[in-house]
C-alpha cells in the first residue's frame, strides 16, 4: 500500500460514518433505491452498488484489502468530498443529496 493509499484510507475511515449494518439496512429502503445515476439507465444505481462494496470493505481486515478495494476506497473518498461541496441550502433531512451520500456510506446528519 502506497503512502497515498494510506492517506486515502484514513480519509475513508473518517468520511464513511455508517456501520456495515446501518448501511446494509439503509440500502434496503425505497429512498436509497430511488437516488443516483444508473449506468444503463435502469437497474441498480452506481451509488447503491458502491454501498454494497463499502460494506464488504468495512467487514474485512485492512490486511485483506484487494487492489479493487483500494481503488474503490479512492473512488468513495473522491465522491463524498465532491458531493459534500455541493450541499444544498436548508433542511437536508429528506433530500436526494443526503440519500445519495448515504448510499456511499456517509450520513451528513451523523
Amino acid at each position: 500500500m502506497t503512502e497515498d493509499d494510506k492517506d486515502t484510507l484514513g480519509e475513508f475511515k473518517r468520511l464513511v460514518n455508517m456501520t456495515p449494518k446501518k448501511l446494509e439496512n439503509w440500502l434496503e429502503t425505497a429512498e436509497s433505491k430511488k437516488v443516483g445515476s444508473k449506468e444503463d439507465g435502469k437497474g441498480e444505481s452506481v451509488g447503491h452498488e458502491s454501498g454494497r462494496h463499502i460494506i464488504r470493505i468495512l467487514e474485512k481486515k485492512q490486511s485483506d484489502y484487494s487492489d479493487a478495494d483500494i481503488k474503490h476506497i479512492h473512488k468513495v473518498v473522491g465522491y463524498i468530498k465532491r458531493h459534500l461541496a455541493q450541499k444544498p441550502k436548508g433542511d437536508i433531512t429528506e433530500t436526494n443529496w443526503r440519500y445519495s451520500l448515504m448510499n456511499w456510506g456517509h450520513d451528513p446528519q451523523t
